[in-house]
């Protein structure tokens, strides 16, 4: 509050009526004797007029009243309680406050010191400080959400569970962490003592019809840098949203990406290594590789990433039977999770495909080439019998690696990586866009193992769709309608999405070409690179998040296997319900070894961030996130908010006043 509000509480003539007590008080002081009448011999009378003279001057009666100078403090005080003295405070929460704290990978990054989920927990910790009889619950979310402390009002429990939220290294997804706080906003009503028990006979754990279920109103704190996608049809019912925005905008960041190897076409008995390098920034960036094979160095490059771009970057690799790899950057910002990648080339083996399909000469071709035959075993079955309970028994079972296909989606996904031409996944995240003539191929993104020595400049489409992926998913070839195709993370798996097919009907209803892309040298090398890459062959699972389960296979006569973390530890693996080894303790970035019986390594995989939302570091660009139908405007931190004095000024008053009447009364024996 400035001077001039300060001031305008009260009129001029009672400002001056206040600061005339003070003189007034002083006056009154100086005029007032206080003798106490005493019976004296006659030669005393004139020594004590002359010491009468003495108490009666200014300074003397003034050092020796104490009852004055706590009258003046009085006056002193309540003038100040006027003014409305205050102090700047950190936000409060309310009585009843929800904090969600994102601990994805990019809150990691140093750009806020020490880093963005540190700063994260300092503002929380401030608040819980001010707390004031409320209660607050802490919620830690990445791509899932976890409940860190329930409602409490101890501020001891509160900084304890606060401390405990450690980094992750997972991708960002604010809808779980809402759907966890919108359960916790409600209570139920139980019926009074006075009422009659139930005899309905619920359930334990079930309402009965004496008990309602009410929405208690609360404030929401979202603590995060905003690296999540708006959050669509959701309601926020009774709770009241506030963003804290955490980081920098203009935080630029170089990552890997993509990392993973197949075999040089020219000389089959190489190996290349494809990494593709992305920028944020908003200047070109210069950064050396390195390239570790089996922990031993084998090459190195230095390699310029263009302004809100990509590159990528290929090394040769002697052949091997198995190896693992490791891509590292020189240092260089302020996120260091995405530069490191890994890849492992596993002993080789057959991948197992099975392609869906009414019949397509060209696809089949394709699919039968030699080199085809050196990279898989295809099985080939009509849509009418992909839903078959034979056919669902096997697509559930992990035994098939790849499955394509054709013109036609399934009812349930398979365990397995896909590939869907012409068609999308029945899943959320994938759409298609409406069909549209002639798309027109503008970019490819070389760098990706699928698209690797494919050219499609040349080639025409009559009539195709766009595609649009799930969060993390990575367009691979862009037209002028939209991707055409793209490729995204499933659970351990992969799905890409073609969006056009290879035939298409005319008026009449008659097949006919859609595409001249079978015509040209790269439609068999963008299948053989599919077969390489979602088939598994030598390099598997390089699309391995981490969080994301991992089907593992082993010998049937073996119930349990166990994986080696990439910091040492083991964990035991049991035989699933569909034959299959599920293993989810993903949350560590590296290689992971699969051993059998006596310990012995069957294969290896590795898991990468391989995020380029949670690379791009840039705190979210918008001032606001979109809930449902709600604008929130974020803030950079919580909301100061004034502390009066004046309550405690006037406390203090009441007591001098009161310790003043004290004095007085028993100033006979002070």
């Amino acid at each position: 509050m400035g001077l001039e509000t300060t001031l305008s509480l009260l009129s001029w003539w009672q400002w001056s009526a206040l600061l005339l007590v003070p003189p007034a008080i002083v006056a009154l002081y100086f005029l007032k004797l206080k003798r106490q009448p005493l019976e004296v011999p006659s030669t005393y009378l004139w020594r004590k007029s002359i010491e009468d003279l003495h108490v009666n001057s200014l300074w003397q009666r003034m050092r020796q009243n104490l009852l004055l100078f706590m009258q003046l403090l009085l006056i002193l005080l309540l003038l100040l309680a006027l003014l409305r003295p205050s102090f700047r405070g950190a936000e409060t929460p309310g009585e009843r406050s929800i904090f969600l704290i994102d601990n994805s990978a990019s809150m990691s990054a140093t750009d806020a010191k020490p880093t963005r989920l540190e700063l994260a927990k300092q503002k929380v910790a401030a608040m819980i400080d001010s707390l004031d009889g409320g209660s607050v619950m802490l919620i830690s979310f990445s791509d899932n959400a976890h409940i860190e402390q329930g409602f409490t009002s101890s501020k001891r429990d509160l900084r304890r569970a606060l401390e405990a939220i450690a980094p992750t290294n997972r991708s960002t997804d604010l809808i779980e962490a809402l759907r966890v706080a919108a359960g916790r906003s409600y209570t139920v009503q139980l019926p009074s003592e006075n009422a009659a028990p139930s005899t309905t006979g619920e359930p334990k754990g079930q309402l009965n019809s004496d008990q309602t279920i009410d929405a208690i109103p609360a404030k929401l704190y979202i603590v995060s840098d905003g690296k999540f996608a708006d959050v669509q049809n959701f309601s926020l019912g009774s709770l009241e949203p506030t963003f804290l925005r955490i980081g920098l905008a203009d935080t630029g960041n170089v990552g890997i990406t993509t990392f993973a190897t197949r075999r040089n076409e020219e000389k089959p008995e190489k190996l290349q290594a494809f990494a593709r390098l992305e920028n944020s920034g908003d200047q070109p960036v210069e950064r050396r590789v390195d390239l570790d094979v089996d922990g031993q160095p084998r090459d190195s490059k230095t390699v310029t990433v263009p302004a809100r771009g990509g590159q990528g970057i290929q090394f040769d690799v002697d052949d091997v039977e198995t190896a693992a790899l490791h891509l590292k950057l020189s240092p260089g910002d302020s996120f260091t999770v995405d530069d490191e990648a890994w890849t492992v080339i596993n002993p080789h083996r057959l991948a197992r495909v099975l392609l869906v399909s009414p019949g397509n000469s060209l696809l089949e071709r394709a699919l039968n080439t030699a080199r085809a035959h050196e990279l898989a075993e295809v099985s080939v079955i009509s849509p009418d019998l992909m839903e078959s309970e034979e056919q669902r028994k096997l697509a559930a079972s992990g035994k098939i690696d790849l499955v394509i296909y054709d013109g036609r989606s399934p009812k349930t996904m398979p365990q397995a990586n896909t590939l869907f031409i012409g068609c999308t996944p029945p899943i959320e995240g994938w759409s298609a866009g409406e069909k549209q003539a002639g798309p027109q191929i503008i970019d490819i993104d070389h760098a990706h193992p699928i698209m690797q020595l494919v050219e499609m400049s040349d080639v025409y489409i009559a009539e195709g769709f766009a595609v649009n992926g799930p969060p993390g998913s990575q367009r691979l070839i862009d037209s002028n309608r939209g991707t055409l195709l793209a490729i995204g993370p499933r659970e351990g798996f992969e799905d890409a999405v073609l969006g056009f097919g290879f035939y298409t009907k005319d008026d009449k209803g008659e097949a006919t070409d859609n595409t001249t892309w079978p015509l040209r040298l790269s439609f068999p090398v963008f299948f053989h690179n599919i077969l390489e890459y979602l088939g598994g062959n030598r390099t598997v699972a390089t699309g391995i998040r981490a969080g994301s389960a991992v089907n593992l296979t082993a010998p049937a006569n073996l119930q349990i296997l166990q994986v080696r973390t990439p910091h040492g530890n083991l964990k035991d693996v049991s035989r699933g319900k569909l034959s299959t080894f599920q293993f989810s303790e993903t949350d560590e970035l590296g290689i992971y070894a699969v051993e059998g019986p006596d310990h012995k390594v069957t294969q290896r995989f590795a898991v990468n961030l391989f995020d380029p939302a949670e690379s791009d570091i840039r705190s979210r660009l918008e001032d606001s996130i979109k809930i449902g139908y709600e604008k929130i405007v974020g803030r950079a931190a919580p909301q100061p908010v004034r502390r009066d004095l004046w309550k405690w000024l006037v406390a203090l008053a009441l007591g001098l006043l009161l310790a003043e009447w004290y004095i007085y009364n028993r100033r006979v024996y002070i």
